[in-house]
């Protein structure tokens, strides 16, 4: 099986070193990440294992790649266009898995072909070094499924090789629920510890706890006029569940665009927070606090 990760940060790097293991991988990456694993491989530690993985990796994708039978798309959601412009002619009619966080990518990759995969992920990633990552916390088995629904063998082949690899994964045929699921996490979570600079578990705050229902309630209210199922009858039942399943698992965790703010790199709020919003004025609804978190997260990008 041959497996190429495009936009390989953290999150595709991880992934890829543990595929490789399994499958023949090789790995799209910045130059400085290409350049250590080509030297002393990926180094990884954490919940998902320690030691050094050696696996292929450059910045570009050498031609004996392109016939790959995965493409897995792990850049940050404000690159998956340029990424897929990029390489529109290797990953045209093939197998493309978004393994992205927020809403929007799996559309984008659509454009580019009709064989898409979307994936969930909720597992903390973070960089020690060029081509070195920690695992920090999974709060949940990796979730696969056809986009924008149903099941296939495609979809459960690659299921069974990321569960050979060692990594918890689990096929649905309602993979848009999954995402929202994850962007409802995301969106709680994720910029509000940003501009407060804190882990996640601080978020259980009184304070920052009423910021945190409102954003959720909103979010539910677009998810609903989306016509998409979530898991939770009510916005109440989801924030129970953040509260003592999601955040306890995942509490001394550091937001990525925290990461994001102070290495000075454009954050993902367009495709969380944002696109919430965005969403909620298509259909009329109002959603003030999720406005208010993107355009702080903005402003926070421009200085």
């Amino acid at each position: 099986m041959k497996i190429v990760v495009l936009g390989a940060g953290a999150v595709g790097l991880t992934v890829a070193a543990k595929l490789s293991r399994v499958a023949d991988v090789h790995a799209v990456s910045r130059t400085r990440h290409a350049d250590a694993v080509r030297k002393r491989g990926f180094l990884m530690t954490g919940i998902w294992g320690e030691g050094a993985y050696r696996f292929s990796c450059s910045e570009d994708l050498p031609e004996a790649w392109r016939d790959a039978d995965y493409y897995i798309v792990a850049a940050k959601s404000t690159d998956t266009e340029a990424v897929c412009r990029q390489f529109a002619d290797a990953i045209g009619g093939r197998e493309v898995m978004s393994l992205q966080n927020g809403i929007g990518n799996e559309e984008i990759i659509g454009q580019f072909t009709d064989r898409v995969i979307g994936a969930m992920i909720i597992t903390g990633f973070e960089w020690r070094g060029d081509a070195s990552v920690h695992v920090s916390v999974e709060a949940a088995p990796m979730k696969l499924g056809r986009f924008p629904s149903g099941m296939d063998d495609a979809v459960g082949l690659l299921v069974d090789l990321i569960r050979k690899a060692g990594i918890r994964a689990e096929a649905t045929d309602g993979i848009r629920t999954d995402l929202w699921s994850k962007t409802l996490y995301n969106c709680a979570l994720n910029p509000l510890g940003a501009l407060m600079n804190v882990p996640y578990g601080a978020l259980t705050d009184p304070h920052a706890w009423a910021i945190v229902t409102a954003i959720v309630r909103e979010a539910c209210r677009v998810v609903e006029a989306e016509g998409v199922a979530l898991p939770w009858e009510t916005p109440e039942a989801y924030l129970e569940y953040l509260r003592t399943e999601q955040l306890p698992a995942t509490a001394a965790h550091h937001s990525s665009m925290l990461q994001d703010l102070t290495l000075g790199r454009k954050t993902e709020i367009d495709f969380m927070n944002g696109a919430v919003a965005a969403l909620a004025q298509k259909h009329g609804i109002d959603a003030p606090y999720n406005t208010c978190i993107a355009d702080l997260i903005r402003f926070r990008e421009r200085l």
